[in-house]
């Protein structure tokens, strides 16, 4: 063939009743009680993730030098999706998020492995998988303490409608995940829309007021 049939074909956008909801933690003692159920090696990404709002496959791919502790922020220059390791974004920009204490501290208690860069390593050293963490990790966490089922995407959920209770811009809040704020609002649209309040759970959280 001389060219790609498919060029020029958008994909079409689900209808907002078509997509899946979002389900946001209530408060990061849910979060620390799923953290207490992961193995010793994996409880600091539940936090890191509610903590800064990167996709799993952006949370997977950070390697430790990504992370800039005196800045208290992380640099965004890859993911890892598909098996496969993948620049930040399509155009190759790279990004960073600003994270508070709550973050440094997760981030302290690990203990680095000397036999590979990655952040969050797999028990071999790799980059780990997120549906084989999503199976064999994740959901028996969740089940084990006694919290509602959400995905791991969800955490990146919680860290958007948490910022918006606190009425962090959605200009600033776009830049800061990666996206656009026509997304973001579409997206958590009934957050902006609502009177809801996370009351505790946004009693203490951290959305850096820099970056």
């Amino acid at each position: 063939m001389e060219r790609n049939p498919t060029t020029g074909i958008v994909n079409p956008k689900r209808k907002r009743h078509e997509r899946k909801d979002v389900f946001p933690f209530e408060s990061w003692t849910e979060i620390e009680s799923v953290c207490a159920e992961l193995d010793k090696r994996y409880r600091s990404i539940p936090i890191v993730a509610a903590g800064t709002g990167l996709r799993p496959e952006e949370l997977f791919g950070l390697h430790r030098s990504d992370v800039d502790r005196d800045g208290k922020r992380i640099h965004v220059r890859r993911r890892f999706t598909q098996g496969m390791v993948k620049p930040a974004s399509k155009t190759g920009a790279e990004r960073f998020v600003p994270f508070g204490e709550k973050v440094l501290a997760a981030l302290d208690s690990m203990t680095p492995r000397i036999d590979t860069p990655i952040l969050f390593p797999a028990p071999r050293g790799g980059y780990i998988d997120l549906e084989k963490f999503r199976h064999r990790e994740w959901a028996p966490a969740l089940v084990a303490a006694g919290i509602a089922h959400r995905r791991v995407y969800d955490l990146r959920h919680t860290y958007a409608s948490w910022a918006l209770a606190m009425d962090v811009p959605p200009a600033k809040l776009a830049l800061m995940m990666g996206t656009s704020i026509a997304q973001l609002e579409d997206t958590y649209h009934r957050f902006l829309k609502s009177d809801y309040q996370y009351g505790a759970a946004v009693d203490g959280y951290e959305i850096a007021a820099t970056g």
